[in-house]
């Protein structure tokens, strides 16, 4: 089986994210109708090849109305502020004008741009998803960091346009190449302080800090001084990974370098390997790696909770909700309810690090006043992506293996794509994948 591998030896930051997945092979033409999708006026990406300390990669830099909004990452791309009301908003922007050229925003309002894309038929639903997770993770840990609720934390950096379209671009970057198994064995953090518009603060940031905490992320502090972990590339790694373990033997089928723009006194870049699990080779049991359900996986937990009041639309709403919050499933089931009523069972999977953002979004999108939850164990069968080339367009199909058991599914996602271009059935999309597999 396939797996993305993230090096997080020299640490991590969205710009070095992009250029190693765009070393991997990633599709420049999908990350440039991703960015144009966005319809934000005067903005355009520079990727180059350079170098670091000799070591040869790629750079990305984002650049907005002839101004190179590119800088330096550091924890003010995590910044927030908590505004209690509209007025106070409109002060606090007039009281940082001159001296931040990005403009402020709240979650909501991210989430409204990066849907721009998606309408505009540059983003799959499931790049869209991905990049509305890291921002989603990157505002529960600033909420905690400043004691604020998440719909109230006001970002700086973050919301700014380059940081919309790191984020964007590694979601559509990921999705493009298909791998949905993603191992961090941990992240190298550099120690000391960082310097804020509100004093010096110690690294790592809190924002980090709070993420690597709730996703279970192993830190390990160096003695370099400087931020190696920006809150963005943390927020990428709780949103990707899905391992923590390589596999005992492995092959490196690509590499890609992303370099970074610090200078640390030495090569500074991220490593992205798409290697392959030896394993396989050899008939091994597919379950045994990081594929599919992890040693993580056993602290997955089951959420259940009893709604009759609920609409199937509020239903369908919060379905959604659940699933940005960081569920891994969701699904209804009709019951009768005291006095004979109909109701809704509503049932979500979680990990422990999502599992309260999982629960408050069940309080806040549902009529229901309490949860269950119990933990759970799955067995899963190991997951890999590939495209097939068909006559309509390329699709994706998944495949799951265990032991001599193999499954393999067209991503309807695609089908229906494909089908919609070429104005024909779902089933004749379906066909011509089949035809092609056999």
């Amino acid at each position: 089986m396939k797996f993305l591998y993230l090096d997080g030896s020299c640490g991590i930051s969205g710009d070095m994210t992009v250029a190693a997945l765009l070393g991997l092979g990633a599709s420049r033409k999908k990350l440039d109708a991703a960015i144009a999708g966005l319809g934000l006026e005067g903005v355009h990406v520079h990727v180059g090849n350079s170098k670091s300390y000799s070591i040869a990669g790629l750079s990305f830099a984002v650049h907005v109305h002839g101004h190179d909004a590119d800088h330096v990452h550091s924890h003010e791309e995590g910044y927030v502020e908590h505004c209690e009301t509209k007025d106070d908003r409109r002060k606090t922007i007039e009281c940082h004008e001159g001296h931040h050229h990005h403009e402020h925003r709240h979650l909501s309002e991210v989430y409204e741009i990066l849907d721009r894309a998606a309408n505009a038929g540059a983003v799959t639903p499931r790049a869209l998803e991905t990049a509305k997770k890291i921002f989603r993770i990157i505002a529960e840990a600033e909420a905690k960091a400043h004691g604020v609720p998440v719909e109230k934390v006001h970002f700086h950096e973050v919301g700014a346009v380059d940081s919309i379209v790191d984020i964007l671009a590694v979601a559509v970057l990921a999705d493009d190449l298909g791998i949905e198994n993603c191992i961090v064995t941990g992240l190298n953090e550099g120690s000391g302080f960082v310097e804020t518009q509100h004093g010096m603060l110690p690294i790592p940031v809190p924002a980090v800090a709070h993420i690597a905490e709730a996703a279970g992320i192993a830190l390990h502090i160096t003695e370099t001084k400087g931020e190696m972990v920006t809150p963005t590339g943390a927020g990428i790694v709780a949103a990707l990974r899905t391992g923590e373990r390589l596999p005992a033997s492995y092959k490196i089928l690509k590499s890609g370098i992303g370099l970074g723009k610090r200078d640390f006194g030495r090569a500074n870049f991220l490593r992205a390997q798409i290697i392959e699990d030896c394993a396989n080779d050899k008939g091994g049991d597919a379950t045994s790696t990081t594929t599919g359900c992890t040693p993580a996986d056993s602290n997955v937990f089951q959420i259940e909770a009893n709604i009759d009041d609920s609409t199937p639309e509020e239903l369908g709403y919060a379905m959604e909700k659940l699933f940005e919050a960081g569920a891994r499933d969701v699904h209804f089931i009709p019951c009768y309810m005291k006095k004979n009523r109909m109701g809704t069972l509503l049932c979500a999977l979680a990990d422990s690090e999502h599992l309260a953002a999982v629960e408050r979004a069940i309080f806040l999108h549902t009529s229901t006043v309490g949860v269950r939850r119990f933990p759970v164990e799955r067995t899963c069968m190991a997951r890999s992506t590939f495209e097939v080339e068909t006559e309509f367009g390329k699709v994706r199909v998944k495949k799951s293996v265990l032991g001599g058991i193999e499954k393999i599914k067209p991503e309807f996602d695609d089908l229906k794509a494909c089908a919609d271009k070429a104005g024909v059935p779902i089933r004749e999309i379906q066909k011509a994948v089949e035809k092609k597999l056999h």
